[in-house]
């Protein structure tokens, strides 16, 4: 075995991240600006695809601002709107269609709080699903106005 070979991987991420699944069925409201060659601030709009306390990776269909920072206000499903700053860490491009990594450069701490709450609440259901709890859905769960899961509609959270 080389060197190489024995290296044990490690996680790099500081946050727990929250996929955003549902955004395929229900575009999640996300603009950032930056300004354009005419010098004013446009805004462009995106898909999220993942989110955590310290960035989230968005498609666009644009290619995205060459700006050092971008300002956004994201909006979710049952939670207020969110003044974000950030910067591009990464992109990908296949067939006119953007991956962006962003890194956020500006958030409330209780805005941090709040998306970390999710997300770690949303790996903790994914817990309970693989060992097969009984109750996979609570209802103190912060991630639940973004879940699709199947779970969710079980008994604890269907309307009377």
């Amino acid at each position: 075995m080389t060197k190489k070979d024995s290296k044990v991987f490690k996680e790099r991420r500081e946050h727990v991240r929250l996929p955003i699944l549902h955004g395929i069925l229900e575009p999640v409201e996300l603009e950032f600006y930056a300004k354009g060659a005419d010098g004013k601030h446009h805004p462009q709009p995106a898909i999220l695809v993942d989110l955590s306390a310290g960035g989230m990776r968005l498609i666009t269909f644009l290619e995205p601002p060459h700006s050092k920072e971008l300002n956004m206000i994201l909006k979710l499903a049952g939670v207020k709107e969110m003044p974000i700053t950030g910067r591009i860490s990464w992109v990908k491009e296949k067939g006119g269609v953007f991956m962006n990594g962003i890194i956020f450069s500006g958030i409330s701490a209780e805005d941090r709080k709040r998306i970390s709450d999710m997300a770690e609440d949303y790996v903790d259901c994914d817990t309970r699903i693989a060992l097969k709890l009984p109750e996979v859905c609570v209802a103190t769960c912060k991630a639940h106005g973004l879940c699709n899961k199947p779970q969710k509609d079980e008994p604890l959270f269907k309307k009377k």
